[in-house]
């Protein structure tokens, strides 16, 4: 899989960009501040149909267009797949909710109202469809320097890695990850209102159901790449590090830390985690919230039986993170029977000379891989012989020489 064409209107720095890209390696060089994480999160926009920068949709805006009427931030991608060319595009508008026009930011807004909603428009070839008909089409992994973080940072960070990669490959997994996060949402509004006595306890059968239908899922779909996961960045750690000693990648469920016995041999089945939101049931209802589910899972790392996340320290944690995503990489590889868009960002700067040869030689495998850098001197010559350089200023963009 690899991108030929890529076009951005009026995103983040860029105001127009018309960019055709060769099928194998690319390396984005400038200074910092110029432009060339937002080409890369632009690739995973088009991929997922969200940013994995953004806090806010408005973020994605170039400024200037703001300024317009009816700004819009437009995204398109023709993409090679083994399962045949696809183009992608998605606009984005800020709309007002009372009239459907176009509303400024606060920035821009005089009255200082709070921004309305940003409208998104998705097409596939031209037609238009919804974002789960987006996911999948087109799949990245993205490496950066914040990667450390699935490893030393909060388990929302865990749970956020194992759904993206997820809902790439498994269309139906997207589907119940949706589902699940309404019907989470709806089931903690109403154990409040049974809490003031505003609803009856009977009413949960209806949400217990969906949330066991679609947790139950998400938590097989997990548990599966858990262990494709352990099969291929042991290996993977081992070269990284020169260390005998394996990286085991372990899911912990909900149900572990609330001693919750699980009944079945394949993990959480719909009757075991039905069982484990009864047992809760009390706790639930005193505290307004959902306790059990897929929500409340996390992921250990440990190298021997040291536990990475509390123990490791820093170089340890981000070769760990590192052995991740290269077996994230082959995972998707292997579901989709097609190599992802490889999307690495600056991490050539956080690595030691060791780790860069092999994390080059390694990502050198993959049809299409999009680096950025401020520096050339972090690559091995011979892989800069086989890239397309171009050059990031102010947003733009053109070929460069090494």
């Amino acid at each position: 899989m690899y991108i030929t064409h890529l076009s951005l209107t009026n995103f983040r720095n860029f105001a127009r960009v018309q960019l055709d890209f060769p099928p194998h390696i690319v390396v984005l060089r400038g200074d910092n501040g110029q432009g060339k994480s937002n080409l890369l999160e632009a690739v995973y926009v088009l991929a997922t149909s969200r940013s994995h920068r953004a806090t806010n949709e408005r973020e994605l805006f170039n400024w200037s267009a703001l300024e317009h009427d009816l700004p819009v931030c437009r995204l398109s991608a023709d993409v090679e797949r083994a399962a045949g060319r696809i183009r992608l595009e998605i606009a984005l508008s800020p709309q007002s909710a009372a009239s459907g026009t176009a509303q400024l930011t606060t920035h821009d807004n005089p009255s200082g109202d709070r921004p309305q909603a940003i409208q998104k428009r998705i097409r596939l070839n031209g037609i238009p469809r919804r974002a789960i008909d987006l996911v999948g089409q087109l799949t990245v992994v993205a490496f950066s320097v914040q990667d450390i973080n699935i490893v030393s940072g909060p388990p929302a960070l865990r749970r956020r890695y194992l759904d993206v990669t997820n809902s790439q490959v498994d269309r139906r997994y997207l589907r119940a990850l949706q589902r699940y996060q309404r019907v989470l949402w709806q089931r903690n509004r109403l154990l409040r209102l049974i809490a003031k006595r505003e609803a009856g306890e009977d009413e949960l059968a209806f949400w217990d159901a969906q949330l066991v239908e679609n947790g139950s899922y998400l938590i097989k779909g997990r548990q599966e790449m858990v262990a494709a996961l352990n099969q291929l960045a042991g290996a993977i750690h081992q070269e990284l590090s020169d260390d005998r000693t394996p990286l085991t990648v372990t899911y912990i469920a909900s149900t572990d830390r609330e001693k919750v016995p699980a009944s079945g041999d394949n993990g959480l089945p719909e009757e075991d985690l039905g069982r484990a939101l009864q047992a809760v049931r009390p706790r639930e209802l005193t505290l307004g919230m959902t306790l059990i589910g897929p929500h409340r899972d996390d992921l250990r790392f440990s190298v021997g039986d040291v536990d990475m996340s509390v123990y490791g320290s820093r170089g340890q944690q981000r070769v760990v993170a590192l052995a991740l995503k290269l077996a994230e990489a082959r995972f998707m590889h292997a579901r989709m029977g097609d190599d992802p868009v490889l999307l690495l960002d600056d991490v050539l700067s956080e690595l030691d000379a060791a780790h860069r040869l092999h994390l080059l030689a390694s990502v050198a495998a993959y049809r299409q891989v999009l680096m950025t850098t401020t520096d050339l001197d972090h690559f091995d010559p011979g892989f800069l012989e086989q890239a397309a350089l171009y050059l990031v200023s102010s947003g733009g963009i053109e070929p460069a020489k090494g």
